[in-house]
């Protein structure tokens, strides 16, 4: 069998990371041929493997567009593929062959729906690419996801079989730390987050202004943004520094200093919109405890993990509770 698989949209990060567990799992599978579709990402090509790239494809949205509907499906004829695997959410316009769609992004399938004036791209990813996701789930042959939460809402909202969702859980590499230890005079919190709407940093600024109020400050947390990122972002860091709040925006990491700092401190997991929530599974393999919002990815994750508790996702109140019973106050 020939198969084609489809992801121009892959080029760091998640996205990369899917891409490549499926190609080491192809390299195996000698039975079949491989036709990769990428822009950017490069692979090895090998016997049976075949990569074709178009980097031009990410010279703009439209260029992607131009590509996605005429002439990738040219490609099929050319290659005389047999089915597609579309790795980017969505499948493959006018392929005329069988399609099987993974299906990694959790925003047109989460509980919390934004509203355009409140975050524009959310919303639009909600509203435009959700409706285009939920179309190719019901025309696809198969749909896989990474959790079990996304196969059950996928199959609540696009009404579609159980059997039609496999879950996939992808791997991830976990790096050995030093036994846990968590400074009890002064523990550290550890967010590690992009700056989207939905990782909401405003909840637990608010819970670190209670925590102040009622009089504990020795403590530290430590967020993966650096502060300006966005107006969003920037306004919350103007606020920390006014209300000299214990907040330091140390910006990204390399994953040996992120496993280093799970294995000092309580993860802080606020994020209300997930498909894995990867740190949950870092910090759980450092053996921390985990303080995430009580969402459907976070209890599919972490839900059986003894040192792991919840708060209502937006309850400033209840996560300066989680946080009160890991600090002192100060004497």
């Amino acid at each position: 069998m020939r198969i084609l698989v489809y992801d121009v949209a892959a080029e760091s990060g998640g996205a990369m990371t899917v891409l490549q567990s499926f190609y080491e799992e192809f390299i195996k599978d000698r039975k079949n041929q491989y036709v990769f579709v990428l822009s950017v990402a490069r692979l090895a090509k090998k016997p049976h493997m075949k990569v074709c790239n178009f980097p031009w494809i990410k010279k703009s949205p439209l260029h992607r567009m131009y590509f996605d509907y005429f002439i990738a499906h040219r490609l099929v004829k050319k290659y005389k593929i047999d089915k597609v695997l579309s790795l980017q959410n969505i499948a493959l316009p006018f392929a005329g062959v069988p399609q099987i769609v993974y299906e990694h992004n959790a925003l047109p399938f989460a509980e919390y729906r934004f509203l355009p004036w409140e975050a524009f791209r959310p919303w639009m990813t909600q509203q435009i690419l959700g409706r285009m996701m939920k179309r190719s789930i019901r025309r696809a042959e198969k749909v896989m996801v990474q959790t079990n939460w996304m196969k059950e809402e996928i199959v609540r909202t696009c009404r579609i079989p159980q059997d039609k969702v496999e879950v996939k859980f992808p791997p991830v590499e976990m790096l050995k730390t030093a036994p846990y230890h968590l400074d009890k005079d002064k523990p550290v919190f550890f967010y590690p987050a992009n700056a989207s709407a939905y990782k909401n940093h405003r909840t637990l600024l608010k819970a670190c202004e209670l925590l102040q109020k009622k009089g504990y400050k020795n403590y530290q947390v430590i967020l993966t943004v650096t502060g300006e990122e966005n107006k969003g972002i920037q306004a919350l860091k103007k606020d920390a520094k006014e209300k000299d709040l214990p907040i330091s925006f140390a910006g990204a990491m390399p994953r040996r200093q992120l496993f280093d700092l799970y294995a000092a401190s309580v993860l802080l997991f606020p994020s209300y919109i997930e498909t894995i929530g990867l740190p949950l599974l870092e910090a759980k393999s450092a053996g921390a405890w985990i303080v995430a919002a009580d969402c459907l990815y976070a209890r599919d994750i972490v839900g059986d993990y003894q040192r792991a508790s919840f708060f209502p996702t937006f309850d400033a109140e209840k996560l300066s509770y989680q946080m009160r019973r890991f600090c002192s106050k100060e004497t």
